[in-house]
């Protein structure tokens, strides 16, 4: 067991040697740019280097330390990073689930490829509409969402509603002993900015996620005439930062949608 753990550390400090090393070596190469006159290219280049290679894996690092491997109520970037809070919890099928979604006027998000990177890239830069862009891979039971839905504002992909949603474990229960089928996470994007935590481009929020859990919540009760119970303070009430560092704050509360036995 000493040996296993001795050679874990060994290979975190490894690890943290190289980024080290990476690092100091895109500092050089940038330096070496700018002197030759070509500054803004050689800050660019120290930016993309440190903001997606080196500063990412840092966290990747690190989160295995200090995060513990246990449900706590908030998803994670593809880094580690705790990013937004679970606020919705769902009783139902896949099947139920999308049909609610979709009968409420949302629209599931396209995966991540090529093809869709390159749109959603096109679309942000010329404010254009994109009703099915992809969304970025947040994790919750060491999986990236099940499903992703979105809703575009004034036709432009910088801005929209969107959730994500997680098939829970089997067997598995929310604290306090609720059931649940699905749990999901809401928040609205309002503009395009830069990560705090890692200087990479990323959507900002706003800040009341409680407002954007509410729309999701009431546009099902609406289309399909779910039943929906409330549990005020199943979490402590909190302001903090998610995973692009932007500000939230939440009351704590989960509504759980029951879309069992719909038509």
């Amino acid at each position: 067991m000493n040996t296993l753990l001795w050679a874990g550390r060994l290979g975190r400090l490894t690890v943290f040697a190289a980024l080290i090393v990476v690092l100091y070596f895109a500092y050089r190469y940038s330096i070496r740019i700018i002197i030759h006159g070509s500054w803004a290219f050689g800050i660019i280049v120290f930016w993309a280097i440190t903001a997606y290679v080196t500063i990412p894996r840092i966290h990747r690092q690190l989160h295995k330390i200090y995060l513990p491997d246990y449900f706590i109520g908030r998803t994670r970037t593809a880094d580690g990073l705790l990013h937004d809070p679970v606020n919705i919890a769902v009783l139902g099928s896949a099947r139920e689930l999308r049909m609610a979604m979709e009968s409420a006027g949302w629209v599931q998000a396209e995966p991540i490829t090529i093809k869709s990177t390159i749109k959603i890239i096109l679309a942000t830069a010329f404010r254009r509409s994109y009703p099915s862009a992809p969304v970025s891979s947040m994790f919750l039971f060491s999986q990236r969402q099940t499903f992703a839905f979105q809703k575009e504002l004034d036709g432009d992909a910088r801005q929209r509603h969107h959730v994500r949603f997680w098939k829970t474990p089997a067997g598995w229960w929310l604290p306090g002993g609720h059931d649940a089928d699905w749990v999901g996470s809401a928040s609205l994007d309002t503009n395009i900015g830069l990560s705090l935590f890692t200087g990479q481009f990323t959507h900002r929020i706003a800040e009341n996620i409680d407002e954007e859990r509410d729309f999701v919540v009431e546009s099902m009760r609406a289309a399909v005439d779910a039943k929906v119970e409330v549990v005020q303070h199943f979490a402590s009430g909190y302001h903090g930062r998610n995973g692009g560092g932007d500000r939230m704050r939440t009351d704590g509360a989960m509504p759980f949608v029951d879309l069992r036995n719909l038509d």
